[in-house]
């Protein structure tokens, strides 16, 4: 595989922007952004999909935390 030129990288920027603001507004319903997946998977290698897709679940998952809080396990659970 040959990196992608920066054409080729703002294609793909863009195909994951505009795939992850769809599903911002449909509060992640893949089902509704379907072509935008299709757009942003033959945009990109798919390193780099893979990358994006852990990446957008690590944001969530941080952004959760810092709005919610952490809630440690209760010690007292401890099998």
């Amino acid at each position: 595989m040959t990196a992608p030129n920066a054409n080729e990288r703002r294609v793909c920027w863009a195909a994951r922007d505009e795939l992850w603001r769809c599903l911002d507004e449909n509060k992640d319903d893949v089902s509704r952004c379907q072509k935008l997946q299709r757009e942003f998977e033959s945009s990109c290698p798919a390193q780099w999909v893979k990358y994006f897709s852990k990446r957008r679940d690590y944001l969530k998952y941080k952004e959760k935390i810092q709005t919610a809080g952490f809630e440690p396990l209760d010690s007292s659970a401890k099998s």
